[in-house]
């Protein structure tokens, strides 16, 4: 189904001063919940680490200063099927001499938004080292950087939230009102699954696709088909879900419930958000050593005031929805990943190979899940060294 984009324009999101004051407010009214000594972030967010947070955000946290941060992004909207959609869009500034720059759709996951790239946009947009390989260095990429519906500044969906397949579909035609026939794309968590759903469902237009991740196996054949490594990282993915993937099993049933607790209490989406942050980041338990208190409240100011938590969870339980022979299409696309050493769970390379067209698989040192916000350098150069080659 074609997906109609209309009235593509620049535009700034704001935060009005009364929904920043309301948010002070209902900070400054936290009923904290009990805890118990020692039990510190073993059964979710830490109480009294998030006790010090609230307060900062309350009577620290500059909005003012973040407002203006805001209104220097390259921010534009654009209207797809009736919902306002917020997006970065940020033109190359290739020097003479350099290469054309690409065009390249970075996409998001949960429970972030576009946020995670604002870090990498002027190191992809301004040409790198000239003296890298192969003049991989010196590729510059016209950058698109989406909030999915229900996510960031874009608006909530005016039905259910869309899935990944969905979402894959909307990212092409908005592609398109921009003026780039063929492209790039690269994604991590959701958005991982929404370019690899870009490059299945079109692969005449997406030339090249960077993950940072997998996704969580989906298998169905003989165990002894799978490599000793692959059956080790289907051992530890199901560990994974049991120890940690509680949050995704109530997201994707009950996501309703949750987000009523999530929308009306700050501090309760703090606690859900800053938990993800820490123990999916490199950051060895300590937050701060990777995030500064401002980024971590840049984020959850912005989920705040557009009052949309309950469409990123439901998103969960649309994804959940995607038939299963989907989820097994093989990716034959060419295909690059970059596996940080400090995300949740990561694939071997016997796996990459089994789901995609795999031409370039690294690890690298430093990173988790937020990667491009982590290590914005590391994560730009491995998508230079990745797609200087198209």
């Amino acid at each position: 189904m074609a997906h109609l984009v209309t009235d593509l324009e620049d535009h700034t999101p704001q935060i009005s001063e009364a929904v920043v004051a309301d948010l002070r407010s209902r900070l400054r009214a936290t009923r904290w919940v009990d805890a118990p000594d020692g039990l510190g972030w073993d059964a979710g967010t830490d109480v009294a680490y998030l006790r010090d947070l609230v307060a900062y955000w309350a009577d620290g946290f500059d909005f003012a200063g973040h407002q203006a941060r805001l209104s220097a992004l390259p921010s534009r909207r654009a209207t797809i099927d009736g919902t306002r959609v917020h997006l970065l869009h940020a033109p190359a500034t290739p020097r003479p001499g350099d290469a054309p720059p690409l065009p390249l759709l970075l996409a998001h996951g949960w429970p972030d938004s576009a946020w995670r790239y604002r870090k990498v946009v002027p190191l992809l947009t301004d040409p790198g080292d000239p003296a890298a390989p192969d003049g991989a260095g010196r590729r510059t990429f016209d950058l698109v950087v989406p909030d999915m519906p229900g996510f960031g500044f874009s608006e909530l969906p005016s039905g259910p939230a869309p899935d990944n397949r969905t979402v894959a579909a909307l990212w092409a035609e908005l592609m398109t009102a921009l003026g780039y026939d063929r492209f790039l794309v690269a994604g991590g968590d959701m958005g991982s699954h929404v370019a690899r759903f870009l490059a299945l469902d079109f692969p005449d237009r997406v030339i090249a696709v960077h993950r940072t991740d997998a996704g969580l196996p989906l298998f169905t054949g003989d165990p002894a088909s799978l490599t000793p490594q692959e059956r080790d990282w289907l051992e530890e993915s199901v560990r994974w879900r049991t120890t940690e993937g509680g949050y995704a099993a109530v997201q994707a049933t009950k996501p309703q419930s949750l987000a009523v607790g999530l929308t009306d209490s700050p501090a309760g989406l703090a606690a859900w958000v800053v938990e993800k942050l820490r123990s999916w980041s490199d950051c060895g338990g300590d937050l701060e050593s990777v995030y500064t208190r401002d980024e971590v409240l840049a984020l959850l100011t912005e989920h705040w005031a557009a009052a949309n938590v309950g469409s990123g969870v439901r998103a969960y339980r649309a994804n959940a929805a995607i038939p299963r022979e989907q989820l097994a299409r093989y990716v034959d696309v060419p295909s690059g990943f970059s596996v940080f050493a400090g995300d949740v769970v990561r694939p071997p390379r016997a796996w990459l190979d089994r789901v995609a067209n795999t031409v370039y698989a690294t690890e690298p040192p430093r990173g988790g899940h937020f990667a491009p916000f982590e290590q914005p350098e590391s994560y730009a150069h491995e998508l230079r060294s990745f797609f200087g080659r198209f």
